[in-house]
């Protein structure tokens, strides 16, 4: 069996980021999400603020990003929470979407 560094959980917003995505794109993002759960390899999966990370997905000539944080209040298994996700426009991550991340970062430990 694989070690898994960390599991994923997806909130809501994140789930309907994805919901509107095609399979294929989906599939891209569910396979670059394990591969970072078994290797931690920050070409796809990243520090960008204190406490928020990014899933960084490559697809169809589009920069996906899904923006988590950790939970290791468990001390059975460490979790990554994918709180959003966006397509990416610019070369920096927009101010809105990691304060959007900080919010329901806080409503989740709350």
């Amino acid at each position: 069996m694989t070690m898994r560094y960390f599991k994923t959980v997806f909130l809501e917003e994140a789930r309907a980021f994805m919901s509107g995505l095609d399979q294929k794109t989906i599939r891209k993002i569910i396979y670059n999400i394990e591969i970072a759960e078994k290797t931690n390899d920050p070409k796809l999966f990243k520090k960008v603020q204190e406490h928020i990370w990014e899933f960084r997905v490559r697809y169809g000539g589009q920069q996906i990003r899904l923006l988590a944080f950790w939970d290791k209040t468990t001390t059975r298994e460490t979790y990554v929470i994918t709180c959003l996700g966006f397509i990416k426009k610019t070369g920096k991550i927009p101010n809105k979407e990691i304060n959007k991340a900080i919010k329901l970062r806080a409503n989740y430990f709350s």
